[in-house]
């Protein structure tokens, strides 16, 4: 058993307690979640939840750490290193994304996504911390557009920056969209749809 600050034995699962925190902030956003709404979840007092987490800004970035380690979130990662193709990567991430964010076992849409909305100015630098992963994300996938170009999948003409800006914008509407309840049969026409921006013929279809 770890020790608290305090160097009494923590009576609680940590681990536990912060699956807890991912789901309900992925339910509800950072500030819809109030603290006596995670302590009552994660069946703690206060008292031990600062002891664990220092305070729930704290809670609440590691649970946005815990969130992009567990499949749901690191999906695209996975396409992207085992896609041969830019193409065969960003359309497996979008159909995806697709059946992860309308999954029933979980709280629908993407929680990096959805804890986003309606941050307190006075917590800004959680609306900041929330956009850097997001930015990141889409250098990731401008980084892979710029490696097609360089492989001649995609010509040079190709604006890469903007083409990843219009995928991240397409995932983040998935998420959104599913988060509204609109059904993955509902969506999978959208991805469909989306993916007839890329800019020249895809792979199979040469």
């Amino acid at each position: 058993m770890t020790e608290s600050r305090r160097g009494r034995p923590r009576t609680f699962d940590r681990d536990k307690a912060l699956t807890t925190a991912v789901r309900l902030f992925w339910e509800r956003g950072y500030e819809a979640t109030s603290v006596s709404e995670l302590t009552a979840a994660m069946d703690i007092r206060p008292a031990s939840l600062y002891a664990a987490f220092i305070d729930k800004k704290t809670l609440f970035k590691e649970a946005v750490l815990a969130y992009q380690r567990s499949e749901p979130a690191n999906f695209a990662g996975i396409a992207l290193r085992e896609e041969p193709t830019a193409y065969g990567a960003i359309s497996r991430i979008l159909r995806e994304a697709i059946e992860i964010y309308t999954d029933p076992s979980h709280p629908a849409g993407c929680l990096i996504i959805r804890s986003a909305t309606n941050v307190n100015p006075r917590d800004a630098d959680v609306g900041v911390f929330l956009r850097d992963i997001r930015n990141a994300n889409i250098a990731v996938f401008a980084a892979r557009l710029d490696e097609a170009v360089r492989a001649g999948e995609l010509p040079d003409s190709v604006d890469t920056r903007a083409l990843a800006q219009y995928f991240g914008a397409v995932i983040q509407g998935l998420s959104q969209r599913a988060a509204d309840g609109v059904p993955a049969e509902g969506l999978r026409p959208v991805v469909e749809l989306a993916l007839k921006a890329w800019p020249v013929p895809p792979p199979e279809h040469r």
